[in-house]
């Protein structure tokens, strides 16, 4: 890209900017690709919009935007194999989707090319300055696990505070669609994958977490390294306060290394007793020693962790204690912290307890979809009959096994990509008697099984081994879709199959009771 472009690109820092014109591809058309064009349509810019799947969604969302101004709509893999051009000329800027990772031929192409390529959150930070209207403050949150409830807690911790907040980016609203909201938001709560990091230049948070790191998406980085440099992207130009886990050391280094605003803070949370400038953790209460002027001697309750929830495994606790300390930052009241803590739901698939019967309960937590959320939910319980299994997108799994192999007592595989785990159980938990249900599902004829049907088999294999005592827990510690559409179908498979199941022991019950 020329000097003349990048200076261009440099002046397009508000909505009021001059965006007529500018030749635009965006890159996706999910719910950010679809709002990133859009919102660049209205702005006057040239827009095409790329998409390998020629589906009937994306073409309902392809007729949308032509009949608002889109110059070209491509869908199809034909289409995705170059970067494509736009009257004739290169595009002066790529707008990518988080699903479009370095290596795809358009954005390597893009990249070669010296092409600027900006993620939703880029575009979202540039636009939200608007003459008239005051733009967002904006806490960011990013972590390999915990990021929609950390997301979730903070909305409600500034809502509780009277503000106007929402959780937009990687949850929720689109980020553009909160910027072009008729309501004028006084903060941002804004989920960042690795994936939109990446592609994030300028953003200039109020405060800023990282929640923890552990070996996730490896293969849309290209390794390790290059993930946690996309995460550490987070603290760059925070403002106030740069929050880290004082119990995972890499995040300290990230702040350590991040070129913040002058004045900013680094500030800890720790489900520990905290430190000087920490949230933390004290018998049972969460507790600030950051934000108040005799943090010395002193700190300031905000929640008995009984009052978020019945149980709060320690990851729950981090969250809580992280969306403290990022609301605190921005000066909510200890009130506010109770107050939308005490209140807030944090959904289900995520450790949510499904039914418990004969002292045997059931969990829910289809939203661990790598070893690190897994490794949360297997310290909650102490006996466990576990069903893991899925897409592992390259993660090992001997360090979680290793850990956790004394509270197993059978492990249920129920996905495709299993051979990492079955491995690793063999070698570091080789006396847990390990079922793979998936092959068991296979038909005589060799037809595979759908994953609600491999789900229900490993239900009723979990209850034929369960004794009083045990937990059943369904966190895969592997992603989805090799077998369910979104960890979300998958909880509710498992849901549906623990009700089926309870449903038909009271109805023997029943019959039981009538032949008696």
């Amino acid at each position: 890209m020329s000097v003349n472009a990048n200076e261009k690109l440099d002046a397009l820092n508000s909505w009021d900017a001059n965006w007529s014109g500018l030749r635009v591809l965006v890159a996706g058309l999910g719910l950010s690709g679809f709002s990133a064009a859009d919102t660049l349509i209205e702005l006057g810019a040239v827009v095409t919009v790329l998409d390998g799947r020629d589906d009937e969604l994306n073409r309902q969302r392809g007729e949308t935007l032509k009949i608002v101004g889109a110059h070209e709509v491509l869908l199809g893999a034909a289409h995705v194999a170059h970067l494509p051009q736009i009257d004739g000329q290169a595009p002066e800027l790529v707008i990518a989707s988080p699903g479009w990772n370095p290596r795809h031929p358009v954005i390597a192409e893009a990249a070669e090319a010296g092409i600027a390529v900006w993620s939703d959150i880029e575009l979202a930070w540039r636009v939200q300055n608007r003459a008239g209207r005051t733009a967002p403050k904006w806490l960011v949150i990013t972590g390999t696990n915990g990021k929609t409830t950390t997301v979730g807690m903070t909305e409600a911790i500034l809502q509780a505070q009277g503000l106007k907040a929402i959780a937009v980016g990687n949850v929720g609203t689109p980020i553009l669609d909160a910027v072009r909201d008729p309501v004028e938001y006084d903060v941002f709560a804004v989920e960042l994958s690795s994936f939109q990091l990446h592609y994030t230049h300028s953003i200039s948070p109020v405060a800023s977490v990282v929640l923890n790191i552990a070996e996730d998406h490896v293969d849309w980085h290209d390794g390790f390294e290059n993930y946690k440099a996309a995460k550490a992207k987070i603290y760059e130009r925070t403002q106030v306060a740069a929050i880290f886990n004082a119990e995972e050391p890499v995040t300290i280094s990230m702040v350590e290394d991040a070129d913040v605003i002058e004045g900013c803070r680094a500030i800890g949370f720790t489900t520990n007793t905290p430190s000087i400038s920490m949230v933390g953790v004290v018998e049972g209460l969460l507790v600030d020693r950051a934000y108040l002027d005799d943090r010395r001697n002193s700190a300031v309750e905000l929640i008995a962790l009984n009052e978020i929830s019945e149980i709060v495994p320690r990851h729950t606790a981090a969250n809580a204690a992280a969306a403290s300390a990022l609301t605190r930052a921005y000066g909510v009241d200890p009130e506010a912290v109770l107050k939308g803590l005490s209140g807030f739901d944090a959904g289900a698939h995520r450790i949510q307890a499904v039914a418990r019967k004969n002292d045997v309960l059931w969990i829910n937590d289809s939203k661990a979809t790598n070893p690190h959320a897994a490794d949360a939910s297997l310290a909650a319980f102490t006996k466990v009959i576990w069903i893991a299994g899925g897409l592992s997108k390259g993660v090992d799994y001997h360090e979680l096994i290793a850990k956790h192999a004394q509270r197993l007592s059978s492990v249920l595989l129920i996905g495709t990509d299993i051979q990492s785990l079955r491995s690793a159980l063999a070698e570091k938990a080789p006396e847990v008697p390990v079922f793979d249900i998936t092959a068991q599902s296979i038909a005589d004829d060799g037809t595979a099984p759908s994953g609600t049907q491999v789900m229900t088999r490993a239900v009723r294999k979990a209850a034929e081994l369960a004794v009083a005592g045990d937990t059943v827990l369904m966190a895969p510690a592997a992603a989805s879709m090799d077998q369910f559409t979104s960890y979300a179908q998958r909880g509710n498979a498992f849901i549906s199959a623990v009700g089926d199941l309870m449903d038909s022991d009271s109805s023997d019950q029943d019959s039981n009771n009538k032949q008696q």
